[in-house]
């Protein structure tokens, strides 16, 4: 027994030995045959366990090493290195058991507290790292990685001055440590001092030139300042150091989208879920880029992915309602736009998009005033929230506090800020200086200039082509109005182009546009992008806005400069407030001598009306009073607007001090639904119009009527 006792001893030192040379396989050898002839001894094992766990393979070294955790369980030695084990096995909870027992066994060990905290760390319990880090940099102050990870550990916590404190020590031990730098930075932004935190990174990234990190918060914090042009450049450095993180990819497709670049923006998003399909963000991103690419069941499908994969993000249920509404499903957008509400009773943008919806597709007025209502009071400022109310109240005749609101307006526009978008201010604005100014603030919001790396150059020689941009090819008062310029067009010096984005109606009046020129080209459903190579691709030189801001406007189109030469005429007779557009065509009434400071365009002048007319239109056969239920001799005042439309407290008190002074005379209006009556009605009591001194016809009365 003594000889076997010695041979035993003599292999044991031998694979010590060969262990401590770093000589592991011969090392790992001896110990095989070791533990072969002695199989229940145990020190082999756990020898054999720690050079497992130096090779990596950390599951055999827990197997390993168990029994002499157990049988030597006051020895600190074997508790550190089993609690190391059991970390790199994943088994945290494990591991800290070992970890704090070693350190209740040597009080001072500092290794022990440090990776106290360290697991502490991985498993979320930060305040108890705090501690731990405390306990470690007390026996060693100069301990520069428990310093490090204090600063972490503090900053999860919310003490970010105290983490600032921290990385500070690291950097005046390791001026240029990077990670020091770069934590310092995440502290700094999450404290909101985005300049510092930027300087950080820049150093960081300087310190250690292949660490994508700071160099992706770099983009990060331009991202979130709005400097999406400097923002990419950073992106593309990150994902060139790092190009299989998927978070990279999907934010970098934000900063494409909001560049103008939809297709890049949908391949970056494409990227990251290649690397990860599970990431809501990029599928988030994927359907936002689509959806912008007009292709609206792709982007269907992005959002129903989000809301599968996260059945409580709000934001994916609004994307998934305004797309379904740009599909013609009115309901389904309402219930999506109802489910983010739910979710999150305060989304001003589904309330938004909900009550929009529920108005202009639906009809369904009371509904909407009550989502823009609670959206206006959960978000005053929210961009064209206010305009988007008055504009909603005015549709309902809903002139309680109109003064107050329209000041609120008035004064935002005056200040700058996005508080209503133009066509809903020229019903209630008197200003033209006003009006400029939320033209300009609405295009520079909304449809800012895009870079073309194809100049416009249109036709050369021969005849000069003229598009026409309109979604009113069809019926509709535009068409009404513009269906004999386009037959008498002398198509020996010109050719035309209808660039149509709202589609036929099948109508007669359609028919007749069709004979009347020569090409149409349905934009529809192209994005902007696509649309104005449409346009680029037909050569055309003069380029026509028919809609502006009015209706199904395609503004993105001119912002992108398909023609040289761009005009605004007839659909939105006012300036669109974009350097995008060089001409509008008005007249002396339109546009009074001396007003052309207020506008953007050049101003051309046409001689009598700016507004074509249709002379082969037919007119109305005989009727009579009674046909519409008017009194046969009374003094029949009448306006056929929409409700919004030149109809404001300030008009109703002009008609009502002419009425009051002509006997018997009634107020024709354009009827629009029972809340704009029930309102119109009581407001009109006020100022001494009985309610049978209205009258309210339906639109079929006036075919000619201009819908919003």
């Amino acid at each position: 027994m003594a000889e076997l006792t010695a041979d035993y001893m003599e292999q044991a030192r031998q694979a010590v030995a060969l262990h401590q040379q770093g000589r592991l396989d011969e090392a790992e050898q001896v110990y095989q045959q070791i533990i072969t002839k002695n199989p229940a001894a145990v020190m082999p094992r756990y020898m054999l366990g720690v050079l497992r766990l130096q090779q990596g393979r950390a599951d055999e070294a827990v197997e390993l090493m168990e029994p002499a955790s157990r049988i030597n369980g006051e020895d600190i030695g074997t508790q550190m290195n089993y609690a190391m084990a059991l970390r790199a096995a994943g088994r945290l909870d494990d591991a800290l058991t070992h970890f704090q027992k070693a350190a209740r066994l040597k009080p001072d060990l500092v290794e022990a507290h440090y990776n106290c905290g360290v697991v502490q760390g991985e498993t979320g319990r930060f305040e108890q790292a705090v501690e731990s880090y405390e306990k470690a940099l007390v026996l060693r102050p100069d301990m520069v990685m428990a310093r490090g990870n204090l600063g972490i550990a503090l900053a999860a916590v919310g003490r970010l001055d105290d983490a600032v404190e921290q990385y500070e020590k690291v950097l005046e031990a390791q001026p240029a440590d990077p990670l020091a730098l770069y934590n310092r930075g995440l502290a700094r932004m999450t404290q909101g001092k985005l300049e510092a935190a930027l300087a950080d990174f820049d150093a960081a990234a300087a310190a250690a030139p292949n660490f994508a990190d700071p160099v992706y918060q770099r983009a990060v914090i331009l991202s979130r300042q709005g400097d999406f042009a400097g923002a990419l450049p950073a992106f593309d450095k990150a994902v060139s150091l790092n190009p299989n993180d998927a978070e990279i990819h999907s934010n970098r497709s934000v900063a494409l989208w909001n560049l103008g670049r939809a297709e890049e923006a949908l391949a970056s998003a494409d990227q990251a879920l290649a690397l990860n399909d599970k990431m809501v963000s990029a599928w988030s991103n994927r359907g936002i880029a689509l959806k912008g690419l007009a292709r609206f069941q792709k982007a269907l499908d992005a959002f129903d992915k989000v809301v599968a994969l996260d059945p409580t993000n709000a934001n994916g249920w609004n994307n998934r309602g305004a797309v379904l509404r740009m599909l013609g499903r009115p309901g389904d957008a309402v219930s999506s736009f109802s489910r983010a509400v739910d979710l999150k009773p305060a989304n001003v943008e589904a309330l938004n998009n909900r009550a929009y919806t529920a108005w202009t597709d639906m009809g369904l007025y009371a509904p909407a005033m009550a989502d823009l209502t609670a959206a206006l009071a959960a978000a005053p400022d929210y961009p064209w929230l206010a305009g988007e109310l008055l504009h909603l109240k005015m549709q309902g005749a809903d002139w309680a506090d109109y003064d107050t609101l329209k000041k609120t307006i008035d004064d935002g526009v005056r200040a700058g800020r996005q508080a209503i978008r133009p066509f809903a201010y020229q019903a209630v604005s008197d200003s033209p200086a006003d009006l400029q100014a939320c033209s300009q603030i609405f295009a520079a919001a909304e449809f800012a200039p895009v870079p073309s790396p194809t100049p416009a150059k249109g036709s050369g020689g021969g005849k000069l082509r003229i598009g026409y941009v309109s979604a009113d090819f069809r019926e509709q008062a535009t068409a009404y109005l513009m269906a004999g310029l386009y037959e008498q067009h002398d198509t020996a010096r010109f050719e035309i182009v209808a660039f149509d984005n709202g589609g036929s109606d099948d109508s007669a009046m359609r028919a007749r546009l069709e004979k009347a020129i020569p090409k149409f080209v349905d934009i529809s459903a192209m994005s902007d992008d696509e649309a104005a190579q449409a346009v680029r691709g037909e050569g055309i030189n003069i380029l026509v806005n028919l809609n502006g801001y009015f209706g199904k406007a395609r503004m993105g189109v001119f912002a992108r400069r398909p023609a040289p030469v761009q005009v605004n005429y007839l659909g939105f007779p006012a300036t669109l407030g974009s350097p995008a557009i060089d001409f509008i065509l008005a007249d002396n009434v339109v546009i009074p001598k001396g007003d052309e400071r207020f506008y953007d365009e050049k101003v051309v002048r046409l001689p009598g009306s700016y507004q074509v007319n249709d002379d082969r239109r037919a007119i109305a056969g005989d009727t009579t009073r009674a046909d519409h239920g008017l009194p046969e001799k009374a003094i029949v005042f009448c306006n056929f607007n929409q409700s919004y439309h030149k109809l404001t407290p300030q008009t109703l008190d002009a008609w009502a001090a002419i009425m009051a002074k002509v006997d018997g005379s009634v107020l024709w209006l354009l009827d629009s639904h029972e809340d704009f009556r029930k309102n119109l009605v009581r407001e009109a009591g006020a100022r001494g119009i009985a309610r049978d001194r209205l009258i309210f016809r339906p639109s079929s009365i006036c075919p000619c009527i201009w819908r919003g």
